[in-house]
């Protein structure tokens, strides 16, 4: 089990390690094609900005974009003691409890460390979870917030952010005609054409990566949220009720995605559209490697 959390660390900073290369192979690209190197700096520069604020503001986006409210222990005793307890047992400081009024059933976590950090779950998940099911839910983020999950996972956003910026910018200033005083010899033309592919393909590349991340974190999240609290058929029941709901949440972005225990963009496209795209594994593969950790508790 701890090598299996060691090789998911080592993965998830070879493929932060790829975020950063992309963002430099952008700017590099964008100054070739705008034939000024110095404009390489000044992407890269904004770019540490943009996520520096981006990452720092994450959780308090996150919760925005998702219509929560904070509670209180007089407001929600049962939840509240429930994430208290879990806390306390994983060595944990207790973070702030939120609750989404939806009735689609999910949770997420969010923050930059244990001290910061954020539980969140909907309405609709109190609502149809017993109480051992909402414990495996809860270890599940408090286990994003353990394993410093959360942290990782801000950074991402920031840097996927930042390619969708850059990109977004490049491509407007093409539209508007903003390179149209350089001269264009046959090097220039030819940067800006890659330049162009370039930003179109960044943000594929970025989501790619922000998923492959995604999935093997949700895998680690379980194991370590059914160690936590040893009683891993809890938690597959809690993703078998999840999945049975018919839709996702109401108020969700794709930036925040990623953050929820189950896909909360259920039902906004096609069936293989969202298994090919989906920045979680999935539901069913999850509850199977759960119930052969049963076997072994």
């Amino acid at each position: 089990m701890y090598n299996q959390i060691a090789a998911n660390k080592r993965r998830s900073w070879i493929l932060l390690g790829s975020f950063l290369v992309l963002v430099s192979a952008l700017g590099y690209v964008i100054s070739l094609a705008v034939g000024d190197q110095n404009l390489f700096w000044v992407i890269m520069v904004g770019s540490v900005i943009y996520a520096a604020v981006t990452y720092f503001a994450s959780a308090q986006i996150a919760l925005a974009m998702s219509g929560a409210r904070e509670v209180q222990k007089k407001d929600a005793p049962e939840l509240y003691r429930l994430v208290e307890n879990l806390a306390i047992t994983a060595g944990l400081p207790t973070p702030k409890v939120y609750i989404i009024d939806d009735p689609s059933p999910n949770a997420f976590a969010t923050g930059r460390d244990p001290q910061h950090a954020v539980v969140a779950v909907t309405s609709g998940i109190l609502r149809i979870l017993d109480k051992t099911e909402l414990e495996g839910v809860i270890a599940h983020e408090l286990s994003h917030v353990g394993n410093y999950d959360i942290r990782f996972m801000a950074f991402v956003v920031a840097l996927v952010s930042v390619v969708a910026v850059i990109s977004d910018l490049f491509l407007r200033m093409t539209f508007w005609g903003g390179f149209r005083g350089r001269d264009r010899d046959n090097n220039g033309a030819l940067f800006m054409v890659l330049g162009i592919v370039g930003v179109i393909l960044a943000p594929i590349v970025a989501a790619i990566l922000q998923m492959a991340i995604s999935r093997r974190r949700e895998y680690l999240a379980d194991s370590s949220g059914a160690m936590l609290t040893r009683y891993p058929e809890g938690l597959a029941r809690a993703l078998e009720k999840i999945d049975a709901a018919p839709k996702g949440l109401e108020h969700v972005s794709s930036a925040t995605s990623p953050l929820y225990i189950a896909n909360p963009l259920k039902g906004r496209g096609g069936e293989w559209l969202e298994k090919m795209f989906s920045t979680h594994p999935p539901i069913a593969d999850r509850i199977a490697k759960l119930r052969e950790m049963e076997k072994t508790v």
